[in-house]
């Protein structure tokens, strides 16, 4: 199997390293000339253009996009639209809005070009290794990249979810309760902080991530960051927000779901760029450790006791 790949970030460049480890070719581009170096590094062969490697990819192409979803996305696919050939499949795997996506699969359609958006989730450890995949596209045409997915993602990993759109609304969804599962674990840490105990936070999350009900990868991931800064004094509490949480909480209203739980997490991101607090800086550093997002240092030390 061959793929080409545009956008050699953490996910992107993950991505290559776990397809090269199924001897799937890549064929790489990005504008970064330090990125189209470095995939040299899983024998992976990186172009200067999109027009190269489309070039050097054999018909019928499978390309992969993982640029920033909005106006990035959009560029790469329009421009995709006018290179392609039909028959030619590109997929989507960065956090694009849904509606965007159901707009991208009729452009391609009237090229004959066949459209997939893929949710990827599993942060940067997921797309170097065992990712998970929520595949919305044009059923009679998934056949031709399952194989891909079997390949990388962890077993039982990936799932088609029918029609264009529904694989982002689904990221969507996934990625709202995201938000409100950091969110439970921020506060219950930052209760503990304020408490007349002297708790260790590293011994308490590794605890609880044996055999407690609450036991989850993003419980793993507080270990990890507290092993890191015992109580989070190196980072300030500000937890930014990439769109997910919101876009869920506007479909929630436009379908009359109450999702007060995801709701209430979005409105304390917001507040945290004006509090610093524990919460906030338990979800911050969660959102380091499974995507490498920024975090904001500081030298002050947070409160509690």
């Amino acid at each position: 199997m061959q793929v080409g790949m545009v956008g050699l970030g953490k996910m992107g460049m993950n991505l290559v390293a776990n397809m090269r480890d199924h001897d799937i070719e890549v064929v790489a581009f990005d504008l970064n000339d330090q990125a189209r170096t470095e995939v040299g590094q899983y024998q992976a062969r990186a172009v200067a253009s999109l027009d190269a490697l489309v070039m050097s990819l054999a018909s019928p192409r499978i390309i992969w996009s993982m640029v920033p979803a909005g106006k990035p996305t959009d560029a790469t696919i329009n421009q995709l639209a006018k290179l392609l050939r039909p028959g030619d499949i590109v997929i989507d795997g960065g956090n694009s809005y849904y509606q965007d996506s159901i707009k991208r699969s009729q452009l391609l359609a009237e090229e004959g070009i066949h459209f997939f958006d893929v949710g990827t989730s599993g942060g940067m450890a997921g797309a170097r290794a065992n990712g998970n995949f929520m595949i919305g596209g044009d059923q009679t045409q998934f056949a031709k990249i399952e194989p891909l997915f079997k390949a990388i993602a962890a077993p039982g990993g990936y799932l088609y979810t029918g029609p264009a759109g529904s694989g982002h609304y689904l990221k969507m969804v996934h990625n709202g309760i995201e938000y409100g599962m950091m969110q439970a674990i921020g506060e219950g840490f930052d209760v503990l902080a304020h408490s007349p105990y002297d708790y260790d936070n590293e011994a308490v999350a590794k605890m609880w991530n044996n055999g407690s009900v609450i036991r989850s990868w993003l419980m793993e991931l507080a270990g990890n960051a507290f092993s890191n800064d015992a109580d989070l004094e190196k980072i300030q509490g500000i937890m930014h927000s990439s769109g997910e949480g919101a876009w869920t909480v506007e479909e929630a209203l436009r379908l009359h779901v109450a999702t007060p739980v995801i709701a209430s997490a979005l409105m304390m991101r917001y507040r945290s760029e004006a509090a610093d607090t524990m919460t906030g800086k338990v979800v911050a550093a969660l959102r380091n450790q499974f995507g490498g997002h920024a975090v904001d240092p500081t030298t002050g030390k947070q409160g509690g006791k």
